[in-house]
């Protein structure tokens, strides 16, 4: 069975960072593009960051700079390092395996509040 399990939200002020990790189980991890996608409350999903097997990485334009994606296959976990966080990155934070066609599966999602 696939799992996506998502931790490391939370409530940070303004400027401060965060670490995301999402550790997976019950396929190849190397073997998969991995992505983060956000949604902000009343708003609609917002993709975030994507790495590939290996390990090339794309951010949105709104998070460039600021956050950095990585994964470690040994221990089957993607990572997503958020720092110089404002009020607009609050959102529920989705690990999601890129298949075929889109994001075929998804985690439960971790909650980022960036609030003083």
């Amino acid at each position: 069975e696939v799992q996506l399990v998502e931790s490391g939200g939370g409530l940070v002020q303004p400027g401060g960072s965060l670490r995301l990790s999402c550790a997976v189980s019950g396929f190849t991890f190397g073997s998969y593009d991995m992505s983060w996608v956000r949604q902000a409350p009343g708003k609609g999903p917002e993709w975030v960051s994507a790495i590939s097997s290996p390990a090339s990485t794309y951010y949105a334009d709104s998070v460039k700079g600021r956050f950095t994606i990585s994964r470690d296959n040994a221990k089957n976990t993607l990572y997503l390092q958020m720092n110089s966080l404002k009020s607009e990155d609050t959102a529920v934070y989705y690990c999601a395996r890129v298949g075929p066609l889109f994001y075929d599966y998804w985690g439960q999602g971790t909650q980022v509040t960036v609030s003083s």
